[in-house]
């Protein structure tokens, strides 16, 4: 006999949260194929962006300031600096780099949450 699908399933609805799913599983993915030298520096970024990550933070204000950004790259960067063979300048920027990405996603998940709210 031939089996019939529920009402419900043979129209699929996009789920509400899906988007998000999507979004965070690419972003893992493209983490995943870092090179090197920046999946070494994941964790230390994650770790102080996790620690900057209250209500207030200068990480949401509209225009971050600059310096404060600056300082926590450095932070970072004196952190990492540490396990790599020869840093330089190239490490200072890639963490820059690396930091900025991050903080765009944490504030554009930030918005999105926000968003739902209210």
């Amino acid at each position: 006999m031939e089996k019939k699908l529920p009402f419900y399933m043979a129209y699929p609805i996009p789920l509400l949260y899906d988007d998000e799913r999507l979004y965070r599983r690419d972003y893992d993915y493209m983490k995943s194929i870092y090179p090197d030298t920046a999946k070494r520096m994941v964790p230390y970024i994650e770790e102080e962006c996790d620690r900057m990550e209250y209500d207030g933070s200068m990480l949401y204000d509209e225009y971050p300031d600059r310096l404060q950004l600056r300082l926590m790259c450095r932070r970072i960067y004196d952190r990492a600096k540490e396990e790599e063979k020869d840093p330089g300048k190239w490490l200072q920027d890639l963490v820059e780099v690396m930091v900025y990405q991050e903080l765009c996603r944490r504030r554009q998940e930030h918005r999105r949450y926000k968003r739902k709210l209210y």
